[in-house]
């Protein structure tokens, strides 16, 4: 019997992917096929399944890349195929979002189907502008309508004379290229000129904007800031709260934009503290994990763990790669024996410790030379046998350095890094089309990596503010042989280091 299709209708939300849904993350984690429009965050796509067929559907004012009728059809096709597929349409999909007409033409073809709710941009555009859409002051209701139509054509679905009458407040979706028009239909019909009107573009993502007026000058203000969709009109008098209650747009990053190179697997930490500083942060990780080329050397290694004396650890990577190695040898981590553990860097401890196992060396400054100190200071190095499991192009300076101290030193590859060439969420391209305020490096791989993706000189060229910021001395003394100008190192060598290196870079502090 063959499989059974089934669709899910998924409201993606408003832009932040911190806001949507754990349902609909689970929709997309475990389809086969998604269809996703112009406003979902293609941020969202890093839950897909590495094999699931990714198809853009996106609509804008002007352009559809598939019409409706396309999209209907597509969905069904998939759906007979046998295929668990996911609509992610931006905000929820029975806000104007057409998802109506897909569940119809769903049920009529005899596909099953499922609805799963998203935050509309109705609200939570406005509110992340600091614009309560009701407040016992100014509004005890809301409105949503459509822009999308032309107010003033002879036939309209919407009765803008009700519009004008309404005693709350009216929030406008997709009605950018018409807000003269409407406002001149509100005015006429008895709205006074003077109400206050709000545009937000964007809203929630880190490159909102908003701008405000009133229905007589909100067109004027629009043209001169050349404001564009996708946006969100709000009118009434709620639009005054914004001055006390403006939270999303007064944060420290805010409108800035930063590249984050770290892979896909490790991002994440960094890319939330940046986010929630208000940064527009862009994944564009340039490289992937991998295993190394050979892996029987570490295998031997690791059965023979016993002789060794020392377990040196350089990096996160490292210790998962060599304990992903040493359980496939050994049932028991006591089979590790009587031997020491040294690591470089916080986050490469953190990994000891949650194996509940001890850092017996740790330098104050993260880098090779400062563990060479401590082995120099504290260690008699002279016979003692150490393991190095690293990346496949890790500086030797480490391992040659302990066999001057008169250590047996293997220095084994634990793994390799690869260019990540994938673009699956769209950010190296709007990177390479918009640029960016920032880009951070977190390894010396990474801006290796950076460097073959990326045509330097010419970036460097067509976004000359750009700057370069660097985790540690090793990273930034790659970058500078790349020809990267390094605005500013990490003072502590760790992401919440780095995210503080930004901050006073730009002049800002946490709050």
């Amino acid at each position: 019997m063959s499989k059974k299709g089934k669709v899910y209708l998924v409201g993606a939300g408003p832009g932040d992917p911190g806001l949507i849904t754990m349902k609909a993350v689970e929709c997309i984690q475990k389809a086969d096929v998604i269809l996703y429009d112009n406003l979902v965050n293609p941020s969202l796509l890093k839950h897909a399944r590495p094999d699931a067929e990714l198809v853009f559907a996106g609509k804008t004012s002007k352009k559809h890349t598939l019409t409706q009728d396309e999209t209907n059809a597509l969905l069904v096709a998939k759906a007979k195929a046998g295929k668990t597929v996911t609509r992610l349409k931006g905000g929820d999909p029975f806000v104007f979002g057409r998802g109506g007409e897909e569940g119809q033409e769903l049920r009529k073809d005899g596909i099953d189907f499922e609805i799963v709710p998203g935050i509309s941009s109705s609200i939570a555009a406005p509110a992340y502008a600091g614009i309560p859409v009701t407040h016992r002051e100014f509004a005890s209701a809301f409105m949503v309508v459509t822009g999308h139509e032309d107010p003033t054509k002879e036939e309209t679905a919407i009765d803008w004379a009700q519009v004008a009458k309404f005693f709350g407040t009216r929030v406008i979706l997709m009605g950018v290229e018409r807000i003269g028009k409407i406002a001149g239909e509100l005015i006429s019909h008895g709205c006074a000129s003077e109400t206050p009107v709000a545009m937000v573009r964007w809203g929630t993502t880190g490159h909102q904007q908003t701008i405000q007026g009133t229905l007589a000058t909100i067109s004027e203000v629009a043209e001169k800031a050349g404001f564009k969709p996708p946006a969100v009109t709000v009118i009434g008098g709620v639009v005054l709260l914004r001055d006390q209650l403006n939270w999303f747009e007064r944060r420290p990053l805010f409108g800035k934009r930063i590249v984050v190179t770290r892979s896909r697997e490790q991002a994440s930490d960094l890319v939330r503290q940046l986010t929630e500083l208000g940064a527009d942060v862009l994944e564009i990780p340039t490289i992937v994990i991998k295993p190394p080329k050979k892996i029987a050397p570490l295998r031997e290694a690791i059965q023979g763990i016993g002789t060794y004396d020392w377990l040196v650890f350089t990096s996160p990577n490292g210790v998962d790669a060599f304990f992903r190695e040493f359980f496939q040898c050994h049932n028991d981590l006591r089979d590790l024996g009587a031997l020491k553990i040294a690591s470089i860097g916080a986050v490469t401890a953190q990994k000891i410790t949650d194996l509940h196992l001890a850092v017996d060396l740790q330098p104050p400054e993260f880098t090779g030379e400062a563990l060479l100190a401590e082995f120099h200071k504290s260690v008699s190095c002279e016979n003692l046998k150490f393991l190095l499991p690293r990346a496949d192009l890790a500086d030797e300076r480490l391992a040659r350095g302990l066999e001057e101290f008169g250590g047996i030193v293997d220095d084994l590859d634990a793994y390799q890094t690869v260019s990540d060439t994938e673009d699956r969420n769209g950010h190296r391209a709007r990177f390479l089309g918009e640029g960016a305020d920032i880009v951070t490096f977190t390894s010396s791989s990474t801006v290796t990596n950076f460097c073959e993706l990326v045509d330097l000189p010419a970036l460097q060229k067509q976004f000359p503010k750009m700057r370069f910021v660097s985790i540690g001395p090793q990273t930034t003394l790659t970058a500078k042989g790349k020809g990267l100008p390094v605005a500013t190192e990490a003072k502590v060598h760790t992401i919440p280091g780095l995210v503080e290196a930004i901050l006073e870079l730009c002049g800002s502090a946490a709050v």
